[in-house]
């Protein structure tokens, strides 16, 4: 699979093939009639019916003005501070998180807006987009997140319980990246100066606009949270409410509902076939007792379950400088969870550090997927961006140990669920 992936060939398919290939080897024809009986097994399963319809929530907002909403509001509240219109940058990008899943959406469309008035401010680009950059690793930890579903998928993990894990890690790293530009520009105020001082009448006024993005992020996890929904009904709730946000306040017509529907098809349909390749891997994987094998090595020459975890974030930090991070969690979350839960550790925590380490190594060069999107989209330099971006991934990864040294961090919230 290594190999088909070396010469350009796309996960999926690499994944079916070489899987595959190694099951008629292994088991002759009938590992094909084991494709067909996973394949449907997983399409009729209820576990993946999140992921469409948070696919065309995000889908949804992007044809909104939400982001534009958010970043002033932040803004208008930040005025003062050194560096504050970064900041209300990062937080803009936390909001659209908790509404989109997924990190390459919150770069483009909250640096779109940005980025102009920071250019405007004198700020200096690179400092600029370093930090917007690093705030869309939010966008995959902050639930509803479709990375995470995917890990719920390849692990039989609860989809509600690991969205509301996500959420305390991902409120502190919000607030550990925000804090990061205003400490940098108050030590150097020439990489950008704060906007002045905005009427209190304007801060409040502001505020009015971003009423949209409470409900609809309370449509989806106030509704998991208390028991009202499963993660599936929530993500219907979440896309009729912002059908009608959309239709009522933002004068959303057919033609940007057909682009969002169009969007939100094709994309669902490329993660489709590459979750059904991932499962059936997995199978395969799961078939050959590699797991216990892999177990019973560690157990052999006595390694400490927690050097175990350290390890694993090492090679999962070193692996995502080469290939994306659903690649990598395709690759590994069926080797490697089952190990870590064989060991005692919750399933819960595992996918909050796993997802964290996929979206660094999105920023991490030289393979950093969203570093080369940023550059080309607003048009810097990839090493310029690099070198800009060292102070975010330092907290990034400060963060990730912070998240791995205390595990209730992760599991408090869910854990006050039990009942719900």
């Amino acid at each position: 699979m290594l190999a088909l992936l070396l010469v350009g060939v796309p996960i999926a398919w690499a994944l079916l093939s070489s899987s595959i290939i190694v099951g008629i080897a292994f088991f002759g024809m009938s590992a094909l009639d084991k494709l067909g009986g996973q394949t449907f097994y997983f399409l009729y399963s209820l576990a993946w019916t999140p992921l469409p319809l948070f696919v065309l929530l995000g889908c949804l907002i992007a044809e909104t003005t939400i982001g534009s909403d958010l970043f002033k509001a932040a803004r208008n509240w930040l005025s003062r501070i050194p560096g504050g219109v970064i900041s209300a940058t990062i937080w803009a990008e936390a909001g659209m998180a908790a509404a989109l899943g997924a990190s390459a959406p919150c770069i483009v469309g909250i640096g779109k807006i940005t980025i102009p008035e920071l250019e405007k401010l004198k700020y200096k680009k690179s400092f600029a987009l370093s930090a917007l950059l690093t705030g869309g690793i939010l966008g995959p930890l902050i639930p509803p997140s479709a990375v995470m579903i995917i890990f719920a998928i390849l692990t039989n993990t609860s989809v509600g319980r690991l969205f509301i894990a996500g959420i305390i890690p991902g409120a502190i790293l919000a607030a550990l990246l925000s804090i990061t530009p205003a400490f940098l520009c108050l030590k150097n105020p020439s990489l950008g100066l704060s906007v002045g001082p905005v009427a209190w009448r304007e801060r409040f006024s502001s505020l009015r606009r971003i009423w949209p993005m409470m409900l609809i992020i309370f449509s989806i996890l106030g509704t998991i949270y208390l028991g009202i929904a499963t993660p599936t009904e929530a993500a219907g709730v979440g896309c009729f409410v912002v059908l009608i946000l959309a239709f009522t306040m933002y004068k959303m017509r057919l033609k940007a509902l057909y682009r969002a529907l169009v969007e939100a098809a094709i994309v669902n349909a490329m993660l489709m076939v590459t979750v059904i390749g991932a499962q059936f891997f997995s199978y395969m994987i799961g078939s050959s007792a590699l797991t216990v094998r892999i177990t019973d090595a560690i157990h052999a020459v006595n390694l400490s379950p927690w050097l175990v975890v350290i390890l694993i974030n090492i090679i999962l930090l070193v692996l995502g400088c080469f290939l994306d991070g659903i690649t990598i969690m395709l690759l590994t979350v069926p080797v490697l969870v089952p190990v870590l839960t064989q060991m005692g550790f919750d399933p819960l925590w595992i996918g909050v550090w796993y997802v964290v380490n996929m979206e660094i190594g999105l920023i991490t060069p030289p393979m950093g997927i969203n570093l080369f999107l940023t550059s080309s989209v607003f048009n810097i330099s990839s090493t310029d961006l690099m070198k800009a971006e060292l102070p975010f991934l330092s907290i990034c990864i400060l963060f990730l140990g912070l998240i791995v040294c205390f595990p209730q961090l992760s599991l408090w919230l869910p854990g006050i669920m039990l009942g719900k």
